[in-house]
Order: structure tokens, then C-alpha cells, then sequence
């Protein structure tokens, strides 16, 4: 109960007061992000670790390891999400992306030696990734106010979902702990995160370098880096292209 009634203070101390303002309730909508103190708070706590921890990390992953072995590890960790990718493709209805997923697989775990060279994308079956927060998505879910989970980093409660149901949903989350190898499921994790931040680290600095709000401006690319992965690349579709008003004459006003 103690718990209970601390993780609810917590909330309500770290949810934004709506404003009264036209405007500013208009503004405060478009950000749905009413739980913005408190992600701050989150955000500045996920910025201290990355500075102590990952940071450091991927900065000598980066440093040591050739590109051709940073490759290799990348193609490694994307070759073991094929279940979840191709799980969630099939969870969408896109067959065509399931099949590639599938050759993608057997091609790579054999002439890419356990997934360590992607051979497959020397065939045209490029990498794509899914997830459950994607399907989500495709299955009309909203995705809810904005999230900044602790260690986690950005989410939303739509991502966060697809996120435990992709543990789940993943074999070796129940495999390892049969052989007594749980450990290694914590380091293909860390892997993954300096990996993924050891390819970051020009760019993170240059948007922090930049940025007037270095919260804002993550909030709003997480959000447009979500919707381009659940478009699948797409433009959205209320997009109207320069060509658009050349060739529709719905849309070009007479002279």
C-alpha cells in the first residue's frame, strides 16, 4: 500500500498543470505530454547515466573495434530478432515482409556464418525491423501521452507494451534461463546499447550541441523516427508533394 501510494504521488507531483490559455491549452495538447515535469526528471537522470556509463563505452567500442567487427555485431543482434521481426510481421498481415524476414534468416545464419555478415542484403532482402508497438500501430492503438521510461529512455504506454511483448515473444527469453544462461541475455542488452550509441555518437552531440531544448527536440524525434517505422517509410499520408500541385488540377488554382 505504502508503495502504491508513493508511485501515485509521484505521478501527481510530475503531471504539467493545463494551462487556461486558448493558446497555450492548444500547444500543451499538441505535445501530449502531461506527464512532462516528471519525464524531465527521468530524462535528466537517463542524460547523467549515458554521460557516466554508455557513453564511455561506446566511445572506446567505437575507438577498438574495426567497422568491419561493429558490422558484425550489428548483424548478429539483428539476425537474433528475426522471431520478433518476423512475429510482428505476420501479427501486421504483410506477408511479403515475412518471407523476406525468413530468407533473410537462413541466408544469413549459413553463408553469413551465424549472422555475422549480412549476405542476404547482397540478394536485394534488405533489413527491416518490426515490432509489437508497431503493430500496435497498423491495429489503430494510439499511442498515448509521451513517455521517458528510466534507463529505457523515450517511449510511449503503446511502446512500452510492444516492448514487454516482444520479451516475450522472443525465444531466447525462455531458452537462456533453461541452460542456466541468463547472463547472456543481459549482455546481448548491453551489446545492443553501446552498439546502438556507439553509432550515435557524432549525432547526439551535434543535436545537443544545437538544440535550444535538448528534451523537446528528442521528444519530437522520437515521435517522427515511431511514425516513419510504423509507415514503414512512407510519407504520411496527408502529405501533399510539390509535384502534386503540378499534376492535380483539383489542387492548382487557376491563373
Amino acid at each position: 500500500m505504502a508503495a502504491a501510494g508513493f508511485a501515485l504521488l509521484a505521478l501527481t507531483n510530475g503531471c504539467a498543470t493545463v494551462p487556461t490559455d486558448p493558446d497555450e491549452k492548444a500547444a500543451y495538447d499538441e505535445r501530449n505530454d502531461p506527464l512532462e515535469p516528471m519525464n524531465r526528471y527521468f530524462f535528466d537522470l537517463n542524460n547523467a547515466m549515458d554521460e557516466l556509463i554508455l557513453k564511455p563505452f561506446a566511445g572506446w567500442y567505437y575507438i577498438l573495434l574495426p567497422n568491419f567487427a561493429q558490422d558484425g555485431v550489428r548483424n548478429a543482434l539483428n539476425n537474433l530478432r528475426t522471431p520478433v521481426i518476423l512475429g510482428n510481421d505476420l501479427l501486421q498481415g504483410d506477408l511479403d515482409r515475412a518471407g523476406i524476414t525468413v530468407a533473410r534468416f537462413f541466408i544469413n545464419s549459413t553463408l553469413g556464418i551465424a549472422g555475422l555478415f549480412d549476405v542476404a542484403s547482397e540478394f536485394g532482402l534488405i533489413y527491416h525491423d518490426e515490432d509489437f508497438g508497431q503493430t500496435l500501430a497498423v491495429w489503430g492503438t494510439g499511442e498515448g501521452p509521451y513517455l521517458v521510461l528510466p534507463i529505457l529512455g523515450p517511449s510511449n504506454p503503446r511502446d512500452a507494451t510492444g516492448r514487454g511483448v516482444d520479451m516475450a515473444m522472443d525465444p531466447l527469453t525462455w531458452i537462456l534461463p533453461m541452460y542456466d544462461l541468463s547472463y547472456l541475455g543481459f549482455v546481448r542488452a548491453g551489446l545492443d546499447a553501446v552498439d546502438l550509441r556507439a553509432r550515435n555518437l557524432k549525432t547526439l552531440d551535434e543535436i545537443k550541441q544545437g538544440a535550444i531544448d535538448y528534451y523537446a527536440t528528442i521528444r519530437s524525434l522520437y515521435r517522427q523516427h515511431r511514425d516513419d517505422e510504423i509507415r514503414n517509410g512512407a510519407p504520411p499520408p496527408d502529405s501533399v508533394s510539390v509535384l502534386d500541385y503540378i499534376t492535380d488540377p483539383q489542387t492548382s488554382e487557376a491563373p
